[in-house]
């Protein structure tokens, strides 16, 4: 009888040990899976400021020039919020794609601002397809 007994009370404790190994084995997956997921964040957050200086950079060096710009960056011309923009779109792993397969898209919009023709200012936004914003900022540059 007390073997029978022994053999309950072992099983119990090894039942209770299973269950606090799966219970920590939970745990670690839900950590591991979140510090993936904010690694990828960082990583998009930090290609989307990357691409963004490079677009100010042209922005600059063509004076305001959309087309030209837009030439450079690799994109297409298209409208954002009603003024021409240079829109360049990116894959998942930030090559430039095409508006199709496009995880990505940064866009250069052009507007003008009234009693100040010499300027040419930009929205430059970096953003997911998806519409939520990794960089945005505005930029000017004294037209040639």
């Amino acid at each position: 009888m007390t073997n029978r007994s022994k053999s309950t009370l072992f099983l119990i404790e090894q039942l209770i040990v299973i269950a606090v190994f799966a219970i920590c084995a939970v745990a670690c997956i839900s950590i591991l899976t979140a510090a993936y997921f904010n690694a990828s964040d960082s990583n998009a957050t930090s290609q989307a400021i990357l691409r963004a200086e490079s677009a100010a950079e042209v922005f600059k060096a063509t004076g305001g020039d959309h087309n030209v710009a837009s030439s450079i960056l690799g994109g297409t011309l298209g409208l954002k919020s009603g003024y021409p923009a240079a829109l360049v779109y990116y894959d998942s792993g930030w090559q430039i794609s095409n508006e199709y397969n496009a995880s990505y898209v940064l866009s250069l919009a052009y507007y003008p601002i009234a009693g100040f023709n010499e300027l040419t200012i930009a929205d430059l936004i970096v953003e997911r397809i998806t519409g939520e914003e990794l960089v945005a900022f505005q930029i000017a540059v004294r037209s040639n």
